[in-house]
C-alpha cells in the first residue's frame, strides 16, 4: 500500500515564525514550529516529521512538496553532499544540514518517492498541509496555542506513531527545564511551567500501554504543549506523569 501525504512549511517574513505540517487526510496530519526560522527549514521539517510518523510501517510513502529545494536536497544532492563531508560543490557548508542528517538517517530503509505540485494551485493535500502550516505560523506570531493535529493515525494499524523530532533552527539542542516541583498532571500552560522537551538519546527502554482519558481542552492543550516543544503528544504526556 502507497501512503499519500501532503508536506509544506511556512515563514512569516521569512524567517520569522515558522511552521510546518503534513497532512494525509482530516484525521491524519500534524504540525508544529518555532518562533523563528526559515521557510525551508519549515518544509525540511515536514517531510522530517512525516517519516518520523510513519517508520514503524512498511507501507511506501508518496510525498507531495510545493519545494523544488527539499525534494532536490533529498533525491539529488544529498549523497554528494555527504561524500564531501556535508559541504557543496564549492567548497562551503550546506544550510540546514542538522535536519538534512536526520531526514538521512529517517530515509534508510524506507520506499519512498517525492512528486512535485504547484503551490497555492487548489491542490487539495497541498492546500491543506499549506493551511495547517501557515497556522502554526501564525500561533506562534501571536504566542498562541499551536494547533497541533491527532498525528498518525490510521485504522488498523498495531502500533502507534513513533516519536517527533525535537529541533531548533539554530542546530542547538533546547536548554534543559530548571528543576522545579512536579507539575499536575495537565498543567500545559506557560504561564504554569515550561514546554516539555526532548529527552537526551538513551537505550530504548520496555514501554507499556497507557490509556488516558481527557477532555477537548487538556487535549488541545496537551497537542499545544507538544508542538512547542517539538514532541510527539505521548512524549509529552508521559513527562507529566
Amino acid at each position: 500500500m502507497t501512503i499519500r501525504a501532503a508536506a509544506d512549511g511556512s515563514a512569516l517574513g521569512n524567517p520569522g515564525p515558522a511552521g510546518w505540517a503534513w497532512y494525509v487526510d482530516d484525521d491524519c496530519w500534524a504540525a508544529g514550529g518555532w518562533k523563528h526560522a526559515t521557510n525551508n527549514q519549515g518544509e525540511l521539517m515536514a517531510v522530517l516529521q512525516f517519516f518520523r510518523a510513519t517508520e514503524h510501517l512498511d507501507d511506501d510513502l508518496l510525498i507531495l512538496c510545493d519545494s523544488q529545494y527539499v525534494i532536490n536536497c533529498i533525491s539529488k544532492w544529498m549523497p554528494g553532499w555527504k561524500r564531501k563531508g556535508w559541504r557543496k560543490a564549492d567548497g562551503k557548508p550546506v544550510m540546514n544540514v542538522e535536519l538534512l542528517k536526520e531526514i538521512d538517517e529517517a530515509i534508510v530503509g524506507r520506499t519512498y518517492r517525492f512528486e512535485w505540485v504547484k503551490g497555492h494551485a487548489n491542490h487539495p493535500l497541498n492546500e491543506a498541509a499549506d493551511a495547517r502550516a501557515r497556522a502554526a505560523s501564525e500561533a506562534f506570531a501571536r504566542s498562541r496555542p499551536v494547533p497541533a493535529g491527532p498525528g498518525w493515525v490510521r485504522r488498523g494499524d498495531a502500533e502507534a506513531a513513533a516519536p517527533s523530532v525535537a529541533w531548533t533552527p539554530s542546530g542547538e539542542p533546547a536548554a534543559p527545564a530548571p528543576a522545579q516541583a512536579a507539575p499536575s498532571l495537565f498543567s500545559f500552560d506557560d504561564d504554569e511551567q515550561p514546554a516539555p522537551t526532548a529527552p537526551a538519546p538513551t537505550a530504548l527502554a520496555p514501554t507499556v500501554p497507557v490509556t488516558a482519558q481527557l477532555d477537548g481542552d487538556q487535549l488541545e492543550r496537551l497537542r499545544a504543549a507538544a508542538a512547542r516543544a517539538g514532541i510527539s503528544v505521548e512524549q509529552a504526556l508521559a513527562k507529566l506523569v
